[in-house]
């Protein structure tokens, strides 16, 4: 495979990362102005931590941070009740005509996700320490549904950026702040999300990178890591990050890298085993983001663009064949996994202004409207047919 392949994606994200950008960057600004100190609530965090104030007065003022001694590595705890949940998913809550910066989901949208989600997983990833996640977790604990929450805190490039700089507090204040509000329901945190790895619109330095999670770490129990590509992974320079985090977080698309649906597995074990783990054999590895897609723009050709680097087929039949393919190897390999993801999101990719067959648009296994594509309907009867012990099955599928 070659690396450069992850660059379409990155293209077509950095539309999207913008316009997440944006409303992190007014909740900060709105937050931030709307109290003295830190926008989010001033609730002490516990005697064994700082409080908020405490913690937005360290990081203005550039007081450095020491990695915590000793520093025992935390547990993600991938069980609850006893059964393995690592057969994860990834989580956008933004419906046709919502978006960031704009409008959001209200309670009643985000129950009825999460009524579905929880019919198939325990375990859900979210990217941004905001209103939104708040409200996510809010309706977990309210309607008592079983489903734990990798946590995400939203992180850009700062240098000889004020604004940026604001952004990136808010997010590791707000982070800090629900992981302690929510500690029976946020299982992790990831403190950034592909800030690292080469061809990244948002890479940030690992100094600043570290920096964040020293701050995160050292004011919450929950295990903490970061989320970047496999290729920043792979790489003897990434050591100075692993160092500092509990457990890794990979991205690996074979659709991305120009493979085919019965070349996918075999790349993924490639990857996992022969790069990733192969460096740190003694640290969890966990997939953060893996999946195909249904639908694409063929006709957008030309370097890094999506026409030209996605080789294999795309369509509903071939992300069912992906499906329990990937199924199938984290149940033998029990790796911690999150598809990406449970729902097409149409604000993606350009949003209205970009044609609806953008492929960053078809990534989920339900349709915007929250019906299941077929695909996933036909797996989940794969895996009841086959009498498979999963947590996706509903019990209404099962024999």
């Amino acid at each position: 495979m070659i690396s450069l392949n992850k660059n379409i994606r990155e293209i077509i994200k950095m539309k999207n990362h913008a316009c997440l950008f944006f409303v992190l960057l007014i909740s900060a600004n709105s937050l931030f102005s709307a109290t003295a100190d830190t926008g989010v609530s001033k609730n002490n965090l516990g005697s064994e931590f700082s409080s908020i104030e405490q913690i937005k007065h360290k990081i203005e003022t550039g007081e450095t941070f020491s990695k915590l001694s000793p520093f025992g590595l935390r547990v993600f705890n991938s069980f609850l009740d006893g059964k393995w949940i690592g057969n994860a998913i990834s989580y956008g809550a933004y419906r046709n005509g919502q978006e960031p910066g704009k409008i959001g989901p209200n309670e009643d949208e985000v129950f009825e996700d999460l009524s579905i989600i929880s019919k198939h997983w325990n375990l859900i990833r979210v990217y941004s320490a905001d209103n939104i996640s708040e409200l996510i977790l809010q309706v977990i604990k309210k309607h008592k549904f079983r489903t734990k929450v990798m946590l995400g805190l939203w992180l850009e490039n700062e240098v000889n950026n004020s604004s940026i700089n604001l952004a990136n507090m808010q997010q590791v204040l707000r982070g800090i702040e629900l992981a302690n509000k929510f500690p029976e329901l946020v299982s992790a945190v990831c403190v950034g999300n592909e800030t690292q790895v080469f061809w990244s619109g948002h890479r940030m330095s690992s100094e600043s990178l570290v920096r964040y999670i020293r701050i995160v770490r050292e004011n919450i129990t929950q295990p903490v890591t970061t989320a970047d590509d496999y290729n920043f992974w792979n790489k003897p320079e990434s050591k100075i990050v692993a160092d500092e985090i509990d457990f890794i977080v990979a991205h690996y698309y074979p659709l991305w890298n120009g493979k085919s649906i019965d070349q996918s597995i075999e790349d993924i074990n490639k990857v996992f085993f022969n790069e990733v783990k192969k460096l740190y054999p003694d640290k969890l590895v966990v997939f953060g983001e893996t999946g195909w897609a249904t639908n694409y723009n063929a006709a957008k050709t030309g370097p890094g663009e999506q026409g030209t680097l996605v080789r294999g087929e795309v369509s509903v039949n071939a992300q069912e064949k992906f499906l329990i393919l990937i199924h199938d190897w984290i149940e033998k390999n029990k790796v911690i996994t999150f598809l990406f993801e449970v729902f097409d999101e149409p604000w993606k990719g350009g949003g209205v202004n970009s044609p609806a067959d953008e492929i960053e648009k078809h990534w989920g296994v339900f349709y915007e409207n929250r019906s299941p594509k077929e695909s996933f309907l036909n797996y989940l009867k794969y895996l009841s047919s086959n009498e498979v012990n999963s947590n996706l099955i509903p019990d209404g599928v099962r024999k």
